[in-house]
């Protein structure tokens, strides 16, 4: 079967990099694991001695693939991931923990992991094979050019590991971009914020990246930014790629609960 340029398909084909990725994942028995983008099931065969599974593929013409893979045990569900009611779909099952597992198309990387955060569905642990640079931005520290406000959205979820990178020999047909698996873990220590503040603000401040914090926040109050700038001894020329996530959160504070309190 051909590759749909379409569905961004490009199918693993490297039995050490699948071997590699299904032992990174410390799934048992008692979890559950969705999988989204199973293709033609080279992982999904793994994946189905670790845990009960439930896997998302959106071309219906990988059913030849799949549909020998489904027992009792594991279920393929042919919709788009992004329209799928997961919530739904998984109520019935009991488990203790919930990994997401996932070879997904790089031009939706982002939306897609938006969407299951969104979701609400207190994820584990997640594994995803991205962009090599995205995996970079997704991962990156402070202080680097890939750090960014999606960094600091994601790292509000979870801790996030760059595992291992893959070659675009792995796939078939082959990519024109170097990819990598990420490793998602829940984050129990989440900043105490309002969200829809928090994220606003850091999005504002990564708004032009090559601009001064100071000038990208201008609409906030200067005089508090400044303050925690000078506080933290901090020139007026930086920019946010060279700030903490802790420095936001108590630019947050100063900015929005301080305010509240008057």
């Amino acid at each position: 079967m051909q590759a749909k340029k379409s569905l961004g398909q490009n199918f693993l084909i490297d039995e050490s990099v699948i071997n590699k990725i299904s032992n990174s994942i410390k799934a048992n028995e008692n979890d559950l694991i969705i999988e989204i983008g199973p293709g033609k099931g080279a992982l999904t065969k793994k994946l189905k001695d670790k845990s009960p599974l439930v896997c998302y593929e959106i071309d219906t013409d990988l059913k030849i693939y799949l549909n020998s893979l489904e027992d009792a045990e594991t279920k393929i569900i042919y919709k788009d991931i992004l329209n799928a009611n997961i919530k739904e779909d998984i109520k019935y099952l009991n488990y203790e923990r919930l990994f997401i597992v996932g070879n997904l198309p790089y031009y939706i990387t982002t939306p897609i992991i938006k969407h299951l955060i969104n979701l609400n569905l207190d994820i584990d642990e997640m594994y995803f094979m991205v962009q090599d640079e995205v995996a970079d931005r997704y991962s990156a520290n402070y202080g680097s050019s890939e750090y960014g406000s999606i960094t600091l959205y994601l790292k509000y979820f979870f801790n996030i590991e760059k595992l291992f990178k893959v070659s675009k020999n792995s796939f078939n047909p082959v990519p024109k971009v170097e990819s990598a698996i990420l490793k998602f873990t829940k984050r129990d220590d989440k900043p105490d914020v309002n969200k829809d503040d928090y994220f606003k603000l850091i999005t504002d401040a990564f708004r032009m990246k090559r601009k001064t914090l100071k000038n990208n926040l201008k609409e906030y109050d200067l005089k508090k930014v400044e303050a925690i700038l000078q506080k933290n001894h901090l020139n007026d020329t930086i920019r946010a790629e060279e700030l903490s996530e802790d420095f936001f959160i108590e630019l947050y504070n100063f900015l929005f609960e301080r305010n509240k309190n008057g």
